[in-house]
């Protein structure tokens, strides 16, 4: 009899940096799901992997000095190892850069033109580059991108486009009569009232302004935008060809879950569904948006200062206390959060206390009282029953959350067993039980029923936590860790030998961890990389320079410019007119009525037939410029001395 196939991906990691706990959590749960999906018994095939194109990535290669596959093939390989650190049992790695996925991208476009899905146009609209999305004047949110809020940049360019209305009442009849399709459920009304009620336009799926991409075969100016690109992953990681099809795809596809983040869940639930409806291939079965892991109340940031990565937790905690915070602190539908002050309070409450401290004592006191042997569980008395219902019957209810991916309440089910086996210690008090020979058989009993309580724990947490499950089963001396196994009491034999007490976590003291970390953190920051210092000049040539203060009267992009703006500089009783290629960095509006530093005796020269009488002064840091100003409002004119 044949397995029942699964077939789960993440979205694949954009390669701009390396990925922060926020990014990482993603793949965690992904690999939670698909361990699950394999302990029950199904087929499962996990894909995860790479989106390593557009434009965003050649300015960061350009910027670091290096071509883009050198880029992509570093950061790449920091994803793939932080998801093997991570213990993640995916079964294929793919990037978009490998050469299986272009060709048949290459494919996948040329028949949706041949078909006249996708027609050659031109393009002219605002452009986010970290989204990699075009946007028209009405969308855009206080003149910034609606998504993530950042600066956009006017562009005007020649484009293929995907009609996407065409297919616009298809997929929204395809959602009505497949409710299980987007999840959570408001994420499903997000899409529809907020993108496919108000009409569809066509997209841009080629791009002419940068060459890192996927070249169209038949129109080599254009490379293929991110779209068709990264979405068509999930097929082509299948061996899918507009040709041929592939024994992994006739397998595998539809896939039962792609698992992204809720900020792509428009390019997953509107754009892929409507690419396959165009190659006539059957959607998936679900889309899964899930939440953001917040630093307290705030998006993990760089910038901010307040980025947490894998690794570092790794280090401190070790991979399953990072799993299983993922896992248990991330809600279903809401954004969850993580502090370093949360983590070592759950580590100390759950896992060193509740769950440490079950087996280490379990073990231990066999190997007191029994000379490690395991005793017959022959003598029933009070508390027995309700314990093997309570382990015996969490199977179920954990398989009902998880068919709805409800992870963190799986874990809670596992807990309702180890706090109901850390309560029958209570009721039976084993260490009185000892003290008379004549309780040494209900003594044994009691300890058999722990033991075995253990070894259906172990077996529940092997998909989340597979590290600890077996180093509990190494500790009780079993291999039953099956699922069949989870629903019968008494697989473990009277006779075996448990092994020596070991912890599985260390309990932490929180004071000494948090300075440890306060101080590992300030290091951190003192190794920040900076440009490297120019040549030492003499100081006659810096007197040469005349840096003066000029306070912003007027501000305002440059027409048919991208990155200029133009400043109405107040200088005394004068006034002065210079242009900036800051625009991407600040809007014109938050820059009226400053006072910033400007170089007064630059030479003139002339931009977008604008003549330009200085330079504004800006600090660089991480591909981001910032205007220098004053710290209190001074007369315009003065000197920097």
């Amino acid at each position: 009899m044949s397995k029942e196939k699964y077939y789960i991906t993440t979205a694949i990691a954009y390669t701009s940096k390396k990925p922060h706990i926020g990014n990482t959590y993603e793949i965690i749960l992904t690999d939670a799901i698909a361990r699950f999906n394999r302990f029950i018994g199904k087929d499962v095939f996990f894909l995860t992997g790479t989106d390593e194109h557009g434009q965003k990535i050649q300015e960061i290669a350009e910027a670091e000095g290096i071509t883009p596959k050198q880029h992509v093939d570093k950061i790449a390989s920091q994803i793939k190892d932080i998801a093997d650190m991570l213990n993640i049992s995916y079964d294929k790695f793919i990037r978009t850069t490998d050469d299986y996925h272009e060709k048949s991208v290459q494919q996948i476009f040329k028949k949706l033109y041949d078909q006249g899905d996708i027609y050659k146009s031109e393009y002219e609209g605002w452009y986010c580059t970290p989204c990699e999305s075009f946007w028209t004047e009405t969308q855009l949110v206080d003149g910034k991108c609606p998504d993530c809020g950042r600066e956009v940049e006017k562009a005007k360019e020649e484009a293929y486009f995907f009609k996407m209305s065409k297919y616009q009442d298809k997929l929204m009849e395809y959602i009505n009569t497949h409710p299980e399709f987007i999840q959570p459920e408001s994420r499903k009304n997000e899409m529809v009232n907020n993108f496919l009620k108000p009409g569809l336009q066509d997209l841009c799926v080629s791009r002419t302004s940068f060459t890192w991409g996927i070249p169209v075969e038949f129109d080599p100016g254009h490379v293929i935008y991110v779209w068709i690109d990264a979405l068509s992953n999930y097929i082509t990681a299948l061996g899918y060809t507009p040709e041929e099809k592939g024994e992994l795809y006739n397998k595998y596809w539809p896939a039962d879950v792609h698992i992204i983040g809720k900020d792509i869940l428009r390019f997953h639930t509107i754009y892929w569904p409507i690419m396959l409806m165009a190659l006539g291939e059957p959607l998936p079965k679900q889309v899964f948006g899930h939440p953001w892991m917040l630093v307290g109340e705030e998006k993990m940031s760089k910038s901010r200062g307040n980025v947490i990565y894998a690794e570092d937790l790794v280090r401190h905690f070790g991979v399953d206390a990072v799993r299983y915070y993922s896992l248990h602190e991330m809600p279903f539908a809401q954004d969850g959060t993580i502090t370093y002050e949360v983590f070592i309070s759950r580590f100390n409450s759950n896992l060193a206390n509740t769950l440490g401290n079950l087996v280490n004592r379990t073990v231990a006191m066999i190997n007191k009282y029994f000379e490690g042997i395991i005793q017959s569980g022959s003598v029933s008395g009070e508390f027995d029953d309700d314990l093997k219902a309570v382990a015996t019957g969490a199977i179920d209810a954990i398989i009902k959350k998880m068919n709805t991916l409800h992870v963190a309440d799986s874990l809670d089910e596992i807990w309702r067993v180890v706090d109901r086996a850390n309560k029958y210690i209570d009721e039976t008090a084993p260490w009185v039980l000892a003290k008379n020979d004549s309780d040494k058989p209900r003594l044994g009993t009691v300890l058999y029923n722990l033991v075995e309580t253990i070894r259906i724990i172990a077996a529940l947490l092997s998909p989340f936590m597979p590290e600890t499950a077996q180093k509990i089963a190494a500790q009780i001396n079993t291999s039953q860790l099956s699922f069949e196994s989870t629903k019968t009491f008494g697989e473990i034999k009277e006779g075996g030998k448990v092994g020596e007490a070991q912890v599985l976590f260390q309990r932490i003291d929180a004071e000494k961890k948090l300075a440890e970390l306060a101080e590992e953190l300030e290091e951190c920051e003192e190794k920040i990389e900076i440009a490297p210092y120019k040549d030492y000049i003499e100081f006659e040539e810096f007197e040469k320079l005349d840096i003066r203060v000029g306070k912003v009267i007027e501000c305002e992009k440059v027409p048919k410019s991208s990155k200029l703006l133009r400043f109405t500089l107040r200088v005394g009783s004068e006034t002065r007119q210079i242009l900036s290629g800051i625009s991407k960095y600040h809007t014109p509006e938050e820059l009226i009525g400053k006072n910033v530093l400007f170089v007064a005796n630059l030479k003139p020269r002339t931009m977008m037939g604008l003549e330009s009488c200085g330079m504004i002064l800006s600090a660089e840091f991480e591909d981001k410029l910032t205007v220098l100003t004053t710290l209190n409002d001074i007369q315009s004119g003065a000197e920097i001395v």
